[in-house]
Order: structure tokens, then C-alpha cells, then sequence
């Protein structure tokens, strides 16, 4: 895990940290080829400079996971990038969608679900096998 984005999270005295702190774990785990920094407010994950999965960290009430292919404005693919069959993610347009987490409850139980969502997404938007 990254110092830089430890030292932004000490900082922020988030309701929510050890839930943060489990996210960030997981996430890491699925694809240690993950770099971890801080983008818009909140940890970004990035495989070779692409940025691929923001952590919402503001308001305190949630979190929210956003994935997403980088800032830049993209064509839309016909379709939604990756099949979600557990339900956690909600759809924003097709190559971006959010799923969130209240309490630590929900990221135990959606621990694999979130796993293979994160290793699908790296798989279909950064040619990972």
C-alpha cells in the first residue's frame, strides 16, 4: 500500500477508515500489478499509468468504488464492459459503473464478488490475462 495514500487517509479522521482500509486490501490483492496514489479526494488504482478504480471516500456515509476507463472522454462500447453477476455494480453508462459498501459487512460478503469484478474490469479495459 502506498505511504502518500496512507498519510491523505490519516488525515481525513473517515467514520468508515477500517473499511477503507479493508477495500484497499482487496483491491491490491486482486491484481498486485496495481499502483495505488491519490486521485479526485480519494485512493485511485492504475495499472501502467492507466487510471481504472477510484475509491469515493466523501461524503463519510459510504463508500463507493468507481470503475471506470480514465478521465478522458471515450467512444461507448455497445455494450456494458463486464458481466456482473452478483448485482454490485450499478451501471452509469457502459464502461462506468459504481458499487458501494456500508458498512464492513458488505465488503465481507462481497469479498470474491468484488475480487473477480476488479480482475474482469483490468482484463477487459487494460488487455490483462
Amino acid at each position: 500500500m502506498n505511504k502518500e495514500v496512507t498519510l491523505f487517509l490519516d488525515g481525513l479522521d473517515h467514520p468508515l477508515r477500517m473499511e477503507i482500509e479493508q477495500l484497499r486490501q482487496e483491491i491490491l490483492k486482486a491484481n498486485p500489478k496495481l499502483s495505488e496514489n491519490i486521485k479526485w479526494n480519494g485512493p485511485n488504482y492504475s495499472y501502467n499509468s492507466e487510471d481504472r478504480i477510484t475509491m469515493k471516500v466523501q461524503p463519510p456515509k459510504n463508500i463507493q468504488l468507481i470503475f471506470h476507463r480514465g478521465a478522458k472522454v471515450r467512444d461507448q462500447p455497445d455494450s456494458r464492459l463486464i458481466e456482473d453477476h452478483s448485482g454490485l455494480l450499478a451501471w452509469r453508462t457502459n464502461d462506468r459503473a459504481i458499487t458501494t459498501f456500508r458498512n464492513m459487512e458488505d465488503i465481507i460478503t462481497n469479498k470474491l464478488a468484488l475480487t473477480q469484478i476488479v480482475r474482469e474490469w483490468l482484463k477487459v479495459t487494460c488487455d490483462i490475462i
